[in-house]
């Protein structure tokens, strides 16, 4: 069984006392100097780049977690960014393509495992329109890409659990996407 991720946290951040403890189910407050830190999800970002043949890019992960299953392009977003200035920028790092155009489509909450920790997101996913004649290549996170068509893909071949889900709504609501690209 997973420990949930503030039982990790044994030190205040703001002053470094040992006097943290739980505050409530989502935060932790110092017995010293009253800091309460909230345990928030991570912002993140996924790009659904489709094609004119209602395929969209599908990569294949590189790294843990997941490694060697499928994945979208997308990622972490930094401070001081924007949603739509990550996916931007995790699209080009990914992919070389570049990002003309975002339209939001939904979020998913996901658990992510990096260096031993569960990280909580909230997955925000996009639809990516990109410059035409340019060409996806396999770059950063990223082992493979190709373009799949949406009736073809299969869900369960996705690592991630926001992903798998988003895969499945996707699916659902096809048509709409077809009439945003």
């Amino acid at each position: 069984m997973t420990k949930h991720p503030l039982d990790i946290f044994s030190h205040c951040p703001k002053c470094g006392s040992h006097n943290f403890n739980i505050n409530d189910e989502k935060s932790k407050r110092c017995g010293c100097c009253g800091f309460v830190y909230y345990f928030n999800p991570l912002a993140a970002t996924v790009g659904v780049i489709a094609n004119e043949k209602n395929e969209i890019l599908v990569a294949v992960r590189a790294k843990e977690p997941a490694k060697g299953t499928l994945d979208l392009p997308g990622g972490f977003a930094d401070s001081m960014e924007t949603a739509e200035e990550a996916v931007t920028r995790e699209v080009l790092e990914e992919s070389g393509l570049r990002v003309t155009e975002t339209k939001y489509l939904f979020s998913l909450p996901n658990k992510y495992l990096y260096s031993g920790f569960e990280e909580h997101t909230l997955d925000m996913f996009f639809l990516c329109r990109v410059e035409s004649g340019d060409c996806p290549i396999a770059n950063d996170d990223v082992e493979e890409l190709a373009w799949m068509s949406l009736d073809d893909i299969r869900p369960e071949l996705f690592g991630l659990q926001s992903i798998r889900r988003g895969i499945e709504l996707l699916k659902e609501k096809k048509n709409e996407i077809k009439n945003k690209i």
